[in-house]
């Protein structure tokens, strides 16, 4: 049995409590699975930040690049400045590790209220290029607290970077229903928008099941409001691909059960999985916080290390448990964090490995009888 050596960053905030909510769903759906899992906890952050003036230690990707993935919680205090706490964790981990692809499925899940009044399902993957485009250190400032004071930051594509983003979204797309949408602003971006155009056209034609559409992000933006079932597989830049997502999980109904993965495809460096919220100080400790986006980039891990059965199995225990009322506050449920979670692993006993609920031979943790 190959053990799959996995990276925990708790971080800060909620995710010291849906990080360790979630890896209980892990340990259990590895124990069924046959899978061997050793979890190596890393107590970066922001405390760490406060205790030492950096997120990680020095030699702290050296160390993470021993592990086969990477399972992060949230990162963000009020005493840390954002651009502290991102650029001296995640981005140096992204961009070591070469993880240039931010996937992030946006889906309806039963139990989840969508603020839309159609009940259309929505399916979409968005595949955000993730290590270069907006968000660059190329830049400064100067005359600092001048009048004239002047601030300059550049956007930076590649032909690379853009190709190898718009290969892997055509190549899932493919897979799917053959709609791949690119997102621009090459109207009102001169330069580089029109430059990623013409990429994404050249890389999908490589792709001949699928049809790909160019719509500007602002109309792009309102499509996903007012009609996202049409979409498929989005493929964006740093940015849009940052801004949409958070904007595609809210109109399904929380931001709470938004997964992401920041993969490098190649497996030339270890991978890492996050949901897509933030700290959300406010509600921290608190036992309010929704470990359905921490659960769902743990089965977006096993996905990964080669385990789809046992991906599967975990996802269909945290929506079983959803679509039976015993959600968090945040998606009208009932239940706190510990209470949740016990519901998800009572569900992962009931289900069918290989990926089913078998109608009346099933019974929720509260006991009703269990959905077809």
């Amino acid at each position: 049995m190959t053990t799959h050596k996995i990276a925990v960053i708790a971080g800060d905030g909620i995710g010291k409590e849906v990080v360790p909510a979630a890896i209980e769903t892990l340990e259990r759906i590895a124990e069924i699975h046959s899978i061997s899992l050793k979890f190596t906890h890393f107590d970066w952050g922001s405390d760490y930040y406060a205790q030492h003036g950096r997120m990680m230690p020095v030699d702290g990707l050296e160390q993470l690049a021993q592990h086969d993935a990477i399972f992060l919680g949230a990162v963000g205090s009020p005493d840390v400045p954002d651009a502290e706490s991102l650029w001296g964790l995640l981005i140096p981990i992204r961009r070591e590790f070469q993880q240039y692809i931010n996937l992030r499925p946006v889906k309806t899940l039963d139990g989840v209220k969508s603020p839309l009044a159609s009940k259309e399902p929505i399916d979409i993957l968005i595949v955000r290029e993730n290590n270069e485009g907006e968000y660059s250190e190329v830049g400064g400032r100067m005359y600092r607290g001048l009048p004239h004071e002047t601030a300059v930051q550049e956007t930076i594509f590649t032909r690379l970077g853009v190709s190898r983003a718009a290969h892997y979204a055509a190549s899932l797309a493919s897979s799917r229903r053959g709609h791949l949408t690119s997102a621009t602003k090459s109207n009102g971006i001169i330069h580089t928008m029109p430059f990623w155009d013409e990429v994404v056209e050249e890389t999908t034609r490589l792709y001949p099941d699928v049809t790909l559409s160019s719509e500007l992000v602002d109309a792009l933006a309102a499509h996903l409001v007012l009609k996202p079932w049409t979409l498929d597989v989005i493929v964006a830049s740093n940015l849009l691909g940052d801004i949409l997502s958070d904007l595609g999980s809210a109109v399904t109904g929380s931001i709470g059960v938004a997964p992401s993965a920041n993969l490098n495809p190649e497996g030339d460096f270890p991978s890492l999985f996050e949901p897509v919220h933030g700290s959300a100080p406010d509600i921290a400790g608190k036992g309010l916080a929704n470990p359905v986006g921490q659960m769902w980039s743990g089965a977006m891990m096993l996905q990964h290390l080669g385990h789809p059965e046992a991906a599967e199995h975990l996802q269909l225990a945290f929506e079983f448990a959803l679509r039976e009322g015993l959600g968090t506050r945040d998606v009208g449920g009932p239940s706190s964090t510990s209470e949740f979670t016990a519901a998800v692993l009572a569900a992962i006993n009931v289900i069918d490995v290989v990926g089913s609920i078998e109608a009346g031979t099933a019974t929720n943790p509260a006991g009703a009888p269990a959905s077809s």
